[in-house]
């Protein structure tokens, strides 16, 4: 079955976001390893690896809505390849807020209150920080698995053209709303006011403090839109269905997009990462870097090979793959 206009976008958004997500993450993720497994890491980095594990949940779990989306939203699969893709999709989703929040925390003191919490930070801060987030977001969707994927792959037309997650019952939808409302206040409404009100007093000191460099101004600035973008964006769409939903007593019809909104923090959070963490900066320089290098070099080879074609030269051997360094430098 082809896939209709509608369901082909948001397939094409899915592909989008796993493109350019994966890739990105995959580099953060190895400089925060590396960072972390360094003596005395600072505790914003635990937190930052952790939310790149939780993209990376989300990214891994992502051909599942891809390949839904272009079955027109016909679940083909096993019953239980629905609970445990939903299971783990939402649980990175609500992970990834309450480790923003953390991260806003971690940012608004470091520059609110610098000797102090330079003095008194460790590494094992951000650890139970991190593992809070985690145990909160993933115990409140095994609460969710039970109630809401209990018998959550519905027929649509014929015993071939089931659902994943859609078309409840009346009974269903008695337990399923009401914690859909409880997970929008605690893991939504209440990380994101934290985060706005750290950003907000974190901003605002960076730009009065004359001693402040501009650059550093840019990416304070930088770093508060993006994770405000993050909330917005992604998000908040999400959130609000289970607002609507609650209110209406049954899932709003554009619930498919903003489930799709909410997989974009993944291709946003490596904006978050360059923003926070000079870690991050350099790595992607390097990647950039290594971009070119071998994009020169491939450009150069094929340069020389086709004026040795031409030209009937048959030293290919010498200096074959030697880069340009027009493209080499930083």
């Amino acid at each position: 079955m082809m896939p209709d206009w509608h369901s082909s976008l948001i397939l094409i958004a899915y592909i989008f976001i796993f493109l350019t997500g994966l890739p990105a993450n995959l580099l953060a993720l190895r400089a925060f390893v590396e960072r972390v497994r360094q003596p005395q890491p600072a505790p914003v980095h635990i937190l930052l690896l952790s939310l790149t594990l939780a993209d990376l949940l989300l990214l891994l779990l992502l051909p599942f809505r891809i390949i839904e989306a272009a079955s027109n939203f016909r679940w083909y699969l096993p019953q239980i390849v629905c609970a445990l893709t939903g299971f783990g999709f939402y649980s990175s989703i609500y992970c990834s807020t309450w480790l923003l929040a953390g991260i806003s925390i971690e940012r608004y003191l470091g520059v609110a209150f610098p000797v102090q919490y330079k003095l008194s930070r460790r590494p094992l801060y951000g650890v139970i920080a991190a593992l809070v987030a985690w145990i909160v977001s993933f115990g409140h969707c095994t609460v969710v698995i039970v109630v809401q994927y209990l018998n959550s792959t519905q027929q649509v037309g014929n015993r071939n053209e089931i659902t994943c997650y859609e078309n409840f019952t009346q009974q269903q939808l008695e337990v399923v709303l009401p914690m859909r409302l409880e997970l929008c206040l605690v893991l939504f409404f209440i990380p994101m006011v934290v985060t706005i009100f750290c950003y907000w007093r974190f901003v605002w000191i960076m730009l009065t403090q004359p001693h402040v460099g501009t650059q550093r101004r840019h990416r304070a600035v930088g770093l508060a839109v993006v994770t405000l973008l993050n909330f917005l964006l992604c998000f908040g769409p999400y959130n609000l269905s289970h607002l609507v939903g609650f209110y209406q007593r049954q899932s709003p019809p554009w619930r498919v997009e903003a489930v799709l909104f909410s997989s974009l923090n993944a291709s946003l959070d490596p904006l978050l990462f360059y923003f926070s963490s000079s870690v991050m900066r350099r790595a992607f320089g390097q990647g950039l870097r290594l971009l070119r290098s071998r994009g020169s070099s491939l450009l150069g080879r094929r340069v020389k090979e086709t004026a040795e074609v031409t030209t009937g030269d048959r030293g290919m051997n010498q200096g074959e793959g030697m880069p340009s360094s027009d493209f080499t430098t930083d």
